[in-house]
């Protein structure tokens, strides 16, 4: 029998959304180094905020991070609500939302933050930039549905 208490959603939505953020944000930088594409989402996150790369790190990192714990949330609440059992059904559903979620990601950063970011720097997102993107909530709902998957 699954564990569906609130407190319980919380902890997988907090441990899931820790580990699938590090794995995402890993992609990001392995992309960033290698040279394919150049995607700070940190920094870029964090700028937004603070209107400055200087002081844009940690900002950053706690806002991308609290997104992640509560998109984990969201998808931990719709794996519940749907009755997705096992790891491969966690992991498919996961790919699935992560497909979806990372379109609209996609779209949202292309269209409307890049031409907004108060950082020059920032303000051209690519489709390179934005197939990244997309490939790292793919990433990110892989992982969400392994780590609930193992969890339930």
């Amino acid at each position: 029998m699954l564990d569906t208490s609130f407190g319980f959603l919380i902890w997988k939505s907090i441990v899931a959304g820790i580990i699938a953020t590090t794995s995402m944000e890993l992609l990001f930088r392995m992309c960033s180094k290698s040279g394919i594409v150049n995607i700070d989402m940190v920094r870029a996150i964090g700028s937004l905020i603070t209107k400055s790369i200087d002081s844009s790190y940690k900002v950053g990192v706690i806002v991308h991070y609290i997104s992640g714990i509560f998109f984990a949330f969201v998808y931990t609440l719709v794996f519940t609500v749907f009755n997705v059992t096992g790891i491969l059904n966690n992991i498919g559903a996961g790919l699935l939302i992560g497909f979806i979620h990372g379109i609209v990601v996609s779209f949202i950063l292309v269209i409307t933050v890049a031409e907004h970011h108060p950082l020059e720097e920032f303000r051209t997102a690519g489709f390179s930039v934005a197939i990244a993107h997309w490939i790292g909530h793919l990433v990110y709902g892989l992982v969400v549905g392994l780590i609930i998957g193992l969890m339930n």
